[in-house]
């Protein structure tokens, strides 16, 4: 655990995982509510956070602000069990959504019709046998330090387990110039591509990029904190 005077970075525990569920979901359109994108917060929060938090809790980490979860870095470092789950996760949550269809809005309609027809085409190319992370932070939380220490926390538990590369896919667009932050941090963006299912809501250019980093050389990021 590290802490400063403002925030608290931990390990997850079995208890956060309906906080990280909610944050995802509060967090899913461009760091705001998913809900005018896509009204199932059940399966939008099983698609981007069950693996994690289900089977591969170890690897991730939170941040908490007055005794509050503000924020998550959910990661892995057993990158084909990751895969493999993925492969049987998608059958079974297409399987879903197509049952319920009925029931959605046109936009929930068109987020689903999307991922059928576009979205494993948009998204780009990672490497396979590599660890990863994503990382979501409320806007009270969105802070250089607090996504630091976040980072070097997951970043420290991969060296320590002698990991040697590293990759994050992150959203950037007008008002998030992410891949800049993770330049500082000793990542290099490996790809980018335009992801286009936030048109209907948001017409400017957004898009995901792959960063990846080499952590042969030296123990990544150290963070002034108090331990404790």
């Amino acid at each position: 655990m590290s802490t400063d005077n403002s925030f608290t970075i931990r390990s997850y525990r079995a208890a956060d995982r309906e906080a990280v569920r909610r944050l995802c979901c509060n967090t899913g359109f461009l760091g705001s509510p998913i809900d005018p994108v896509y009204e199932d917060r059940q399966l939008f929060a099983d698609f981007l956070t069950t693996y994690y938090t289900d089977w591969e809790p170890e690897s991730s980490f939170v941040i908490e602000i007055d005794g509050e979860i503000r924020g998550y870095l959910l990661g892995s470092r057993k990158p084909l069990r990751n895969q493999l789950y993925s492969f049987w996760q998608n059958v079974s949550l297409f399987l879903k959504a197509a049952i319920r269809c009925f029931r959605y809005s046109a936009a929930s309609r068109r987020f689903v019709l999307w991922i059928l027809m576009n979205g494993w085409r948009e998204v780009p190319a990672a490497p396979r046998r590599v660890p990863h992370f994503h990382i979501n932070l409320l806007p009270d939380a969105r802070r250089m330090s607090t996504a630091r220490a976040l980072i070097s926390a997951y970043l420290s538990y991969l060296y320590r387990c002698g990991e040697k590369r590293v990759y994050g896919q992150i959203v950037t667009f007008e008002s998030r110039r992410g891949e800049q932050m993770f330049e500082r941090y000793g990542f290099k963006v490996l790809n980018r591509a335009e992801i286009t299912k936030y048109k209907a809501f948001y017409p400017q250019s957004v898009y995901l990029s792959t960063v990846i980093k080499n952590l042969e050389t030296a123990e990544p990021l150290r963070v002034t904190s108090r331990s404790r």
